[in-house]
């Protein structure tokens, strides 16, 4: 995700052309930046249920997730333009590699300590260090072999499916019929399609782009020089943010406490998927779900951290669930 490599070597003057670095790159990455810290922020508040339900999980959530890692996967399409548009360079390109390689590793460490059951073995990081080696030669190919290429990546996950690629060796390529568990999954298929993209943009765009006002931006304010500092630092930055962010909302529950309606959703969900399962009506289920968890909220009985019951609780649990469902029951059936 860093391109600090992206800058000439001392010892060689940039071309006509330039290879200089351009901060108002540096700015788009920034905006990124921001856009998955928030989004990282909700996913803490909901993960440390500080919020009635983790929203970052929601269609919505989901929808946003992946706008943030497709317009990081184009930028780092648009650097290695930058890096290597006129020819590799071999030096920066594998420091650049050991460094996203390391972090990607660094990554799936912390990650198999925090979270053993659904740790990251290939998210953001380890695609970019791959697809970073891939994307080198569509630097120099036709531009249109690049289009249909990033246009096959992306469809291929919608028509390329067969059970060998469901082994988990080949997870990595995303083409398998299911989704494995981990907390950050971005496979090469179809998101090596966005790198591809942004190659393709970079190689149109990026000469335009140096010649006009834009590119001759630079930054004369204190964000701007914020923005373009933490662009050009993206790497470190994705690196220490969520630790950061994770230390201080716990810190903040301990002091809180949870919210009281965390795991509500989840709870109803699940209780109607229980009751039809064993026969209910499901419209039935639906408002016996709702009776149930406000009633159990009113006596204290609603366990949004998973604390087991004692056996009176339990029984008294039992009891409103069978209540709720047989006061509505009875009503549903009354004559009117």
């Amino acid at each position: 995700m860093s391109t600090d490599a992206n800058r000439t070597e001392p010892s060689r003057p940039a071309p006509a052309s330039g290879q200089r670095r351009l901060p108002i790159i540096d700015a788009v990455r920034a905006a990124a930046l921001l856009a998955m810290a928030s989004y990282h922020t909700l996913w803490d508040l909901g993960y440390l249920r500080l919020t009635a339900e983790n929203y970052a999980l929601t269609p919505a959530g989901h929808r946003a997730a992946e706008a943030i890692a497709g317009t990081f996967l184009t930028l780092v399409g648009v650097g290695l333009v930058l890096m290597n548009g006129h020819g590799v360079r071999v030096r920066p390109t594998l420091t650049r590699l050991a460094r996203i390689g390391g972090a990607a590793l660094l990554v799936t460490a912390g990650t198999w300590l925090a979270f053993p059951d659904a740790y990251v073995f290939f998210g953001i990081l380890h695609c970019i260090a791959v697809a970073s080696v891939l994307g080198l030669p569509f630097l120099f190919l036709p531009l249109p072999v690049t289009m249909l290429a990033a246009a096959a990546v992306f469809a291929a996950p919608l028509w390329l499916h067969a059970p060998v690629l469901d082994a988990p060796i080949l997870f990595f390529l995303g083409l398998g019929t299911g989704t494995p568990r981990t907390n950050d999954y971005v496979p090469l298929f179809p998101w090596f399609g966005f790198v591809l993209t942004g190659i393709v943009l970079g190689r149109l765009g990026l000469p335009r782009l140096k010649r006009s006002s834009l590119g001759a931006w630079t930054p004369r304010t204190t964000l701007g020089r914020a923005a373009t500092f933490a662009g050009r630092h993206s790497l470190v930055v994705y690196l220490v943010h969520q630790p950061v962010l994770l230390g201080l909302l716990t810190g903040l529950v301990t002091l809180t406490g949870p919210n009281p309606h965390a795991g509500l959703r989840a709870f109803r969900a699940d209780y109607v998927r229980i009751c039809t399962r064993t026969g209910g009506e499901p419209p039935l289920c639906r408002i016996a779900a709702r009776c149930t968890s406000e009633a159990l909220l009113k006596e204290d009985l609603f366990r949004e951290d998973g604390r087991p019951f004692s056996a009176p609780e339990r029984l008294r649990a039992q009891a409103l669930s069978q209540g709720c469902y047989g006061a509505i029951e009875a009503a549903s059936r009354a004559p009117r």
